[in-house]
């Protein structure tokens, strides 16, 4: 009778003992989940914007990771990282991210192409739209044009240099309008400050109270790759490579597309 007794209570205790160790295994097994998702931090220019946002919670959710993200014009980006702000994934035109890698903020080699737009031309809701259809038709358009909208970032130092070589700079220097970094050309076109506006196609032609007119006549058009680059002591560099991956993979290359981007 002792020794059936002693026989239950060792396979009482050794199943006690199971739980206990299965109990802690289930712990450390959600502890390292835990531990293992990474808050990415991102900073970022516009062009990409939307169709980052809807990549990104797909990312998320498929990750557990989290991406923490700023969006600002192309000046306060580089105004950011030159004052040492700490990100782990930097996101702008492709020239700019290789400047970033001369001047050591970005590691070498780190640089992934996303997607490259050309420049766009919008007017408000409702306005005639102008004849853009051609390099000289284009150029009547722009001397017609009241007031002209473009921006700080690359589509804005293009159509600049685009105005002096169909020779009307000096014809429209007074009707010029330039938004400050971070603000959308659309946002000055749709409140009619500006007549007509100049920006690259994925910002402008799905911006609300504009309407879009269509992209710049091919030969004086430019296209603008933009890209990725890991910032220099990243804390979290792998997450920000997988992100990067995620972002470029056949999968998303419709969230692009339909912004009026080429994927990279």
């Amino acid at each position: 009778m002792n020794d059936e007794t002693n026989k239950g209570e060792d396979t009482v205790d050794h199943k006690l003992k199971l739980a206990a160790a299965i109990g802690a295994a289930a712990i450390l097994t959600i502890t390292s989940v835990t531990t293992y998702a990474a808050e990415i931090k991102v900073l970022s220019t516009q062009a990409t914007e939307e169709a980052y946002r809807e990549l990104v919670p797909e990312f998320e959710k498929a990750t557990g990771n989290k991406v923490t993200t700023i969006f600002t014009g192309t000046l306060d980006a580089n105004k950011r990282l030159a004052a040492g702000e700490s990100y782990d994934l930097l996101i702008m035109a492709a020239s700019a991210i290789d400047e970033h890698i001369k001047g050591g903020k970005v590691v070498p080699g780190s640089r992934v192409d996303l997607a490259k737009s050309g420049v766009g031309v919008g007017v408000k809701s409702g306005a005639p739209k102008p004849d853009i259809s051609t390099t000289e038709a284009l150029k009547k358009s722009i001397l017609a044009a009241k007031s002209i909208g473009y921006s700080t970032g690359p589509s804005g130092v293009y159509v600049i240099s685009l105005f002096q070589r169909l020779g009307v700079a000096d014809d429209i220097k007074g009707k010029l309008k330039q938004t400050p970094t971070g603000v959308f050309v659309g946002s000055i076109i749709a409140s009619g400050e500006a007549e007509i506006g100049f920006q690259q196609v994925s910002e402008l032609s799905h911006f609300a109270g504009v309407d879009y007119v269509g992209p710049l006549p091919s030969d004086v058009q430019q296209f603008t790759m933009f890209s990725s680059g890991i910032i220099g002591g990243a804390k979290e560099a792998d997450g920000a490579k997988a992100l990067v991956k995620f972002i470029t993979g056949p999968a998303a290359a419709a969230a692009f597309k339909k912004r009026g981007m080429e994927p990279g």
